[in-house]
């Protein structure tokens, strides 16, 4: 096995001006766009792999409002070996993380107090996707196999929220978020679990049409009414809401490039709907998948499929600027904050979960 070092390696476009500029920006904690390449890599996750010197490279800020990474932190492989992990959401109250394994049809959960991992969490899991606690502390998962919302009781009972809207089935309930405010559910429908066999059942509509329009929908805290709140997305897929719960954010994976949209909140409605910022970044396009809030209002978007360098975690200034990069070595779907003070992020990385501590705290639980 190699033995990984902070330095850049030796290569011709490396100039010793580049070299010097970008080890007195990492003592800053400013890293320059340039030093993303000579990040270490995949094999500091192998077993026996050389401890990290810090501070941690794979945390690159772009920007000088990027004040979140934690000198002394390192990101972790808490576990591998899921087919597809989604789906991850915090119980403050078990101090444990949940996440799916759709593929699997299973669901996992992480205890924080020894690092154990239990497999079969739930199995069968209806192939679920995303998960959520609501603020009775119970779970809310969105479930591709059987096309619905579903509600796991303290009883151990389950709920079924929705299963169907207008009379049709819903394609594959995807992401979910709830208000505190009003306890309203708001969740995603792109369709993905029933594009094959994979992570749900292919659609059986008798053409190549969804049983839904892709739409983002509210389901009604106080009578269960489930609302369209909006269906001009062409996959809507993770969403979260602003700090104070005024505004949604909602990813588009559909677009080209992937984008993040924001609505200011209105009730049961949106309104002012506008292009937060878009997934195109240092000459590629990739996607972003699930997102989360902190308390700054800082937006952390999973991002993926464009390779090296920038799947990983995109973090967005509230106005939509691009200000740091956390880079993985497997592509991204989802992350939540987590642990006793929200500042544990999680994230869900293809066939891993991995974790870093950073210096701000998520939003909301979950």
């Amino acid at each position: 096995m190699k033995n990984d070092t902070n330095l850049p390696k030796s290569t011709d476009t490396f100039s010793r001006r580049a070299f010097v500029k970008s080890v007195a920006a990492s003592a800053t904690g400013l890293l320059t766009t340039s030093f993303v390449t000579h990040a270490q890599d995949a094999n500091r996750y192998l077993p026996g792999a050389a401890p990290i010197r810090y501070p941690e490279p794979d945390i690159i800020a772009l920007d000088k409002r990027f004040t979140y990474k934690v000198g002394n932190a390192a990101i972790e492989r808490i576990y591998t070996g899921m087919r597809w992990a989604e789906g991850p959401a915090w119980n403050a109250v078990g101090r444990y993380l949940i996440w799916s394994d759709i593929p699997a049809n299973e669901q996992l959960r992480y205890l924080e107090e020894d690092n154990h991992v239990s497999r079969n969490f739930r199995q069968p899991s209806g192939h679920s996707n995303g998960n959520t606690f609501d603020f009775q502390g119970r779970q809310i998962a969105c479930e591709h196999l059987s096309r619905r919302l579903v509600r796991y009781e303290h009883n151990g009972s389950v709920t079924v929220l929705t299963d169907s809207f207008a009379g049709k089935s819903y394609n594959a309930p995807n992401d979910v978020v709830v208000n505190p405010n009003d306890d309203s559910i708001w969740f995603t429908d792109p369709g993905y679990g029933s594009l094959g066999w994979y992570e749900g059942t292919k659609a059986d509509t008798g053409s190549s049409q969804p049983y839904q329009k892709e739409a983002v929908f509210r389901i009604d805290g106080q009578n269960g009414k489930v609302t369209k709140v909006s269906d001009d997305l062409v996959k809507p897929n993770g969403l979260c809401f602003s700090p104070d719960y005024k505004k949604l954010y909602v990813s588009d994976t559909g677009a080209s490039p992937s984008l993040i949209r924001v609505w200011d909140i209105n009730g049961a409605k949106l309104s002012n709907g506008k292009t937060f910022c878009t997934m195109q970044y240092d000459g590629r396009k990739g996607g972003s998948d699930g997102i989360r809030a902190d308390i700054h209002g800082n937006i952390w978007s999973s991002a993926g499929w464009a390779g090296e360098g920038f799947d990983g975690v995109h973090i967005f200034a509230p106005n939509g600027d691009r200000i740091g990069l956390i880079k993985l070595p497997e592509i991204c779907s989802n992350l939540c904050f987590g642990g006793k003070h929200r500042n544990r992020l999680f994230m869900t990385a293809s066939q891993s979960i991995y974790s870093v501590y950073v210096g701000t705290q998520g939003a909301h639980f979950a």
